[in-house]
């Protein structure tokens, strides 16, 4: 049972592979501990001539067949199989066509699959390839993708999406495959792998599972392009990496070439004139014939009579409806589920045979790119067409069911509590939603632990050595959150004497085991274990009279609350432990097992722990255990928090934004600055030097073109301050945005002020040159000097003291590399604010001061910074106006201490662009979000432009009340120095108050009368409106603008609140209630 062997494990390779370690292909072979990954790349090795791997570093779809390919391991035809690693960039899967449609090729091997993997966001860059492949299919080799369901955004983190792969199916007309658990991967992924005519295919992952005799997405898909072009799915970011048994994958080399080959010879003797879908239910049939298995095109699973059906496509959706409807069918409830397992060709006749007559409302959970698509009432789940489509053209019911799209995005984490709540919900039982018991019968386990330590690798090794046990099914999945704490790894551990399907994060732990306590502050750790459970913490040095500094209060009463037990481990204790991180790893685990599994001997756990020979030495361990470990009371008095106690809003997990530790994801080399000779290589030979020509590709959000639609200026032209209103066009951009975000405008140096430092400089500005992008100086763009100057570098914006400093080492004169290094240290600091905050000097003004310091143009681009991109806060929200964004900017510019007029970067470069010119783009969330029920009232404050975000509020519940839904009051409170030139949107703000979108507009002009009147004098001579909508009606506060209204702004809430108690008779202190409220996200403030 590889690689649970007697032998420690060794240092972890990749979480793609079982217990994070290398197998080789003979092993893989049940009863064994396998991912979902492993069994796809068997499958792709074993059945192809060539892998196209599309994988990125960490993803590792290809970890396991790389080392195959590397140690000439033979498949079925009795060669090694070649694994190609490219990059996913515009055009790809181009080289598969070229190698396939070569001249050279090698015609014996046309009958042979050439395979390729990568992750769903891919699918857009390999749509073309794909395109051409349908249409080519009959003259083409076997052809199969198998695509891991695997997006990244910058706010979600990983991201389980495969939208695109249904969309792709359906516009490209191409197959459509999808496991429901990890056990089924092999099987469905052979059947990707034809052996006949022709028909490219591609598959995709949802989350691993377990590995019963269901091994087969990869098997039936492989098959199933003998038929059709297909695509195949399955989950790519937790499933697609647990650990789990397989207890009956398909017997290796020969098991795997004996099925495929004898079903390829049947399905090549199927009536010629049957029509696809014909032939798909036949291969079907033939599968299950061959394999003793029963799958079918869409399978039902729940109540005989049921009213209520679930219609629902992917792994993890498909194990949770099942396994719900389940429990609710034996409670008596009339609901069942229906899993769509081929999506494309739709065969509606098996579909509706698949429904229960007694149906009256079918909903289908149908997944959509964001939260913002799950909220746009136009946009419709691709699933739910065909479903609606297929009941109103049916014929089968008496009265057609009603149809329903249950939309979730896909950065949302389905539970069983989930999904009983939508089953709930659909069959008008909401009200009565409860908490859904339990589906999971085995032991579970829970690590946190910093990614950086040397304890993090150990829940691997705990469950290595609880899958020895040949009766035990053990279940191992990490998660890396690289931007908490500079790394956190979260590790699942389940046990079970039977198998289980549980695609989802543990819930219930009964022993969580904590490596670092900083954890216990950033994260509700304590939410994840069950009533009575136990809490393993390693606090070093710990003393009894410390434990209300040590542990956090809310931990404290939450330990009372559930029962739980505190087991602390102070490896201080023992000098030796203390002293040797790998010593005291090795010490965490045996405390933890010590805790979790005192009836597993400890001799038996050395012999799995501890090499032969090793130290510390079992004795050692035992006597340290002794002194280190021991189970804590906490004093009662410890755990009683008074009753206005703030209780801290933390998640109660992490976002899975990375498949590696932080620190492995660090550039070891600094990137180099090449002339344009090396330049010129890369673009001519992109593949051997890994050139990509994509939009910004340097950024780390996503970056998009979009066009100047309208810029107006909104303030008089005699006016001394130039606020103007820009709109872009979106166009086919793919830009989408939510209510109250931010977009980053990535703007360009003045043209003119390049073009001179060029020629001060002395520079060639058609040279062709590598510099560092933007935002990762470990990238590379490709540019000219002059566009090198004009979106890259930032030499017009001010420099740090640190280019003071790297400028002196190039400085010829004595005397100026003296000054620059005063400049750049500590003596100097008085006169480097005097140069930034009042002279305002660029790294250009600088250069011209010290002519001696004279860089290279290349050593120039690495001592000044690069240029930052801009962010302004969105003022329309796209439910309103899809296909446009609008911002409302002030120029920002001053007269330095020269005499000369200087502008802010990006606000000057907008106000001067011209309709029609393209911008490059970026979104950012922010905190200012709209409150999910539309009759929560919003109390709004902005200054100046800082109600941008406030018209996008508005819009959208103007938007809700003219289709018909409660809307709450709005209270918009705006600021501004004169009303004639500077009432910003002041007819729309009027409109909507006439509309009664607006409850009330208080404005405030502040030098339109002798007295000065602010914002905070609207609110206050509004107080009782305040009260009635924030306070007893439990709307949201939000103010955006510059900072110094804050307190006096806070301080009018403050009063509300008092006012209010006192007319209750309530105690209260303001101060608290407004802490409160900001913990409840009804105190929001964007201010600069």
């Amino acid at each position: 049972m590889s690689p649970a062997q007697d032998a420690p494990l060794k240092e972890k390779t990749s979480s793609a592979l079982p217990f994070g370690q290398q197998v080789s292909l003979a092993s893989v072979s049940g009863p064994t501990y396998v991912t979902a990954q492993l069994l796809v790349q068997q499958v792709a090795y074993l059945l192809s001539d060539k892998i196209f791997s599309y994988s990125a570093p960490t993803f590792d779809l290809d970890v396991a067949a790389r080392a195959w390919a590397e140690a000439k391991e033979k498949n079925i035809y009795g060669e090694h199989t070649d694994v190609v690693q490219l990059q996913t960039r515009t055009g790809a899967g181009a080289f598969a066509l070229g190698y396939m449609f070569s001249p050279d090729f090698d015609m014996s091997k046309r009958h042979v699959p050439q395979t390729l993997l990568a992750p769903s966001l891919s699918l857009k860059s390999l749509r073309g390839a794909l395109d051409q492949l349908s249409l080519l299919y009959g003259v083409a080799s076997p052809f199969v993708a198998h695509i891991a369901a695997l997006d990244y955004d910058a706010h979600n983190g990983l991201l389980p999406e495969y939208e695109s792969a249904l969309r792709t199916a359906e516009e490209l007309g191409l197959g459509l495959v999808s496991s429901t658990s990890a056990y089924e991967t092999q099987h469905m992924g052979s059947l990707r792998h034809p052996h006949g005519r022709r028909h490219p295919y591609s598959s995709r992952l949802r989350r691993p599972r377990m590995a019963r005799p269901e091994s087969s997405n990869c098997l039936l898909a492989t098959l199933m392009t003998a038929l059709t072009p297909t695509l195949g799915v399955d989950e790519g970011v937790r499933l697609a990496k647990e650990t789990m048994k397989a207890s009956g994958a398909l017997n290796n080399k020969k098991g795997v070439a004996d099925t495929y080959k004898k079903i390829s010879n049947e399905v090549a003797t199927l009536n010629k004139s049957l029509e696809d879908p014909d032939k798909i239910v036949e291969l079907l049939r033939l599968f299950n014939e061959e394999l003793g298995t029963e799958y079918e095109l869409f399978e039902y699973h729940g109540h005989k009579q049921a009213e209520t059906v679930l219609v629902v496509f992917g792994s993890v959706e498909a194990q949770l409806a099942k396994q719900v409807a389940g429990r609710l069918a034996a409670d008596g409830a009339k609901v069942g589920t229906i899993n769509v397992r081929v999506y494309r060709p739709f065969v509606e006749e098996a579909f509706l045979k698949a429904i229960p007559a007694s149906t009256q409302r079918i909903a289908v959970l149908g997944q959509v790119r964001d939260e913002l698509a799950v909220n746009d009432a136009t946009v419709q789940s691709t699933l739910y067409t065909d479903v609606l489509t297929s009941i109103a053209f049916s014929g089968k019911f008496h009265q057609d069911p009603a149809v329903s799209d249950v939309k979730y995005a896909a950065s949302e984490p389905l539970t069983p509590q989930s999904v009983a709540d939508i089953f709930g919900k659909v069959s008008g039982h909401g009200a009565a939603a409860k908490r859904f018991p339990s589906l999971v019968h085995a032991k579970q386990y829970t690590f946190w632990d910093l990614d950086s330590s040397a304890a993090a690798n150990s829940p691997f090794v705990i469950g290595n050595l609880l899958s020895r046990e040949s009766t035990s099914n053990v279940y191992v999945s990490e998660q890396y959150d690289n931007l908490v704490q500079g790394g956190v790894v979260r590790t699942d551990i389940r046990s079970s004497k039977k198998t289980i399907d549980a695609p989802y994060a543990i819930e219930d732990a009964d022993v969580v085991a904590v490596g670092e306590e900083k954890l216990l502050r950033d994260i509700d750790i304590l939410k994840g274990v069950k009533e009575g459970g136990k809490l393993l913490v390693k606090l070093p040095k710990f003393k009894d009279e410390d434990v209300e500094k040590r542990i956090p209060a809310f931990v404290r009463k939450s330990v009372r609350e559930k029962g739980a037990e505190i087991y602390i481990l102070d490896p201080a204790q023992s000098a030796a432990f203390d002293e040797d991180e790998s010593a005291a790893s090795i010490l965490f685990e045996f405390a933890f097992l010590e805790v979790a599994h005192a009836d597993i001997s400890r001799e038996d756990v050395a012999r799995s722990l501890l090499p032969e020979g090793s130290s510390p030495s079992l004795q050692e361990i035992l006597d340290a255990l002794d002194v280190t470990l021991r189970k804590f009371d906490l004093p009662s008095e410890t755990t009683e928090l008074p009753a206005d106690h703030i209780w801290p809003s933390l998640p109660a997990t992490i976002k899975t934004n990375s498949f590696a530790p932080a620190k492995d994801l660090v550039a070891d080399e600094v990137a180099r600055l090449v002339d344009w000779q090396a330049a010129a290589k890369g673009l001519a030979f992109k593949e051997a030097y890994g050139t990509k020509a994509t939009l910004r590709p340097e950024l780390s959000v996503k970056t998009h073109t979009v066009t100047v639609k309208e810029n107006r200026r909104l303030t008089p032209e005699t006016y001394d301050r130039n606020i103007f209103h820009i709109e872009f066009d979106l166009g086919d951009s793919g830009v989408t945005y939510k209510i109250g975000e931010a977009l980053g405008i990535h703007a360009e140096n003045d043209d003119e002020e390049v073009q001179a430092f060029i020629k001060w400089y002395g520079l060639n500005s058609d040279e062709i040159v590598q510099v560092p992008s933007r935002e990762d100086a470990a990238a590379l763009d490709t540019r000219t000097v002059y566009q090198a100057l004009k979106q890259n570098i930032d030499v017009l914006g001010k420099p740090p003291k640190r280019f003071y400093e790297s400028l002196a080492e190039f400085a010829s004169d004595e005397k100026e590399a003296q000054q620059l290094r005063v400049l750049g240290g500590a003596e100097g600091a008085v006169d480097f604010k005097k140069r930034s905050d009042e002279d305002t000097l660029t790294y250009v003004d600088v250069l011209q001061e010290f002519p001696s310091a004279r860089p290279s143009f290349h050593d120039l681009v690495r001592i000044v910074a690069p240029l930052k991109r801009r962010e302004y806060s969105i003022a329309s929200a796209q439910a309103v106006t899809p296909n446009a964004v609008s911002l409302m900017i002030v120029v920002v510019d001053w007269v330095d201490t020269r005499g000369r007029t200087r502008w802010g970067h990006a606000s000057r470069y907008l106000s001067r662009l011209p309709v029609g010119t393209t911008v490059t783009v970026s979104v950012k969330p922010s905190v200012m979000k709209l409150p999910t029920s539309a009759k929560a009232p919003l109390i709004m404050a902005g200054l100046g432009t800082g109600l941008a975000p406030f018209r996008a509020f508005v819009q959208y519940r103007a938007m809700q009340k003219a289709r018909g839904e409660e809307i709450g009051s709005i209270l918009l409170y705006l600021g501004s120095r004169h009303k004639r030139e500077e009432y910003l949107y002041g007819e729309e703000w009027e409109a909507y108050q006439d509309a009664g979108v607006i409850t009330l507009l208080g404005a405030a002009f502040s030098r339109d009368q002798p007295q000065k009147i602010y914002i905070q004098d609207r609110m206050r001579e509004s107080i009782k409106d305040i009260v009635q909508s924030y306070i007893r009606d439990e709307g949201s506060f939000y103010l955006c603008g510059p900072t110094w209204p804050v307190p006096d702004v806070t301080d009018v809430l403050k009063e509300a609140i008092a006012y209010e108690g006192k007319l209750t008779g309530k105690k209260v202190n303001p101060r608290n209630e407004i802490e409160k409220l900001k913990d409840e996200g009804r105190y929001v403030l964007e201010v600069y």
